[in-house]
């Protein structure tokens, strides 16, 4: 799988405006998920997660606990997921996962996008077929036998594992990674995952050039600025 993993990150926060609406996509997402699972993150291994990605991103620690804050009272808004796929300048593949309180303001939102940039959005599974929805855990070490084994004994359907310049990378499936997280973090002693996510991964990437590669920018910008994406995926060598 390599490094396609770090592709969706390539646009995020150029400016302190950017950085602010990461803040708020961080700050809607944990309150999601506090308010689903519960507000502390001991017994709430989703929310601590995403809070510790949170601070190894730089949110704030004012942003995190106003969003908790924000899940104490059970009421406040009723987010769902929505997620959109479509192909974009140059007939590059692109997966949009939202989080919204009004699906169809948020589809038209998203419709524009591609509207205004000549691309086309297409149906549920037109693209996703052609990514893997994984775990990625990133951890320094370099004993990638002893990850392996761990993972296998907690049953986790390892996709592949990578050793690189003091590196172990662990792909398994998304229903499979609280156990690979546990079964890692109880192998390695005071474990620090330097990428704790689950994304689209593509099966291939391909190069973007010339226009196509201008209006890609503007495309990301676009679908970035809205309040109810949370992160795009694409198959974009950049």
């Amino acid at each position: 799988m390599g490094r396609a993993y770090q592709n969706r990150k390539e646009s995020m926060a150029k400016t302190s405006d950017a950085k602010a609406r990461v803040y708020s996509k961080y700050g809607r997402e944990i309150y999601v998920v506090a308010k689903a699972g519960g507000i502390d993150p001991e017994g709430n291994l989703a929310l601590r997660s995403l809070i510790d990605r949170a601070k190894k991103d730089q949110v704030p620690s004012h942003v995190i606990e106003k969003a908790i804050d924000k899940a104490k009272g059970g009421g406040g808004e009723d987010f769902a997921t929505a997620r959109y796929e479509g192909f974009g300048p140059g007939g590059c593949m692109v997966i949009i996962d939202c989080l919204t309180d009004n699906p169809n303001r948020t589809f038209g939102d998203v419709r524009q996008c591609f509207t205004k940039t000549k691309c086309k959005i297409g149906t549920q599974g037109s693209v996703s077929h052609m990514f893997d929805h994984s775990a990625i855990l990133v951890f320094t070490g370099d004993n990638e036998e002893t990850a392996l084994d761990a993972l296998m004994m907690a049953d986790v359907n390892v996709s592949d594992i990578e050793c690189d310049e003091g590196k172990i990378t662990v792909f398994a499936p998304h229903t499979d990674y609280f156990k690979a997280k546990q079964a890692l973090s109880d192998t390695f002693d005071a474990i620090d995952f330097d990428v704790d996510e689950i994304q689209f991964i593509p099966h291939n990437t391909a190069p973007i050039n010339g226009d196509d590669a201008t209006v890609l920018e503007t495309f990301l910008d676009m679908l970035n600025d809205l309040d109810d994406v949370q992160n795009v995926y694409h198959n974009v060598e950049l």
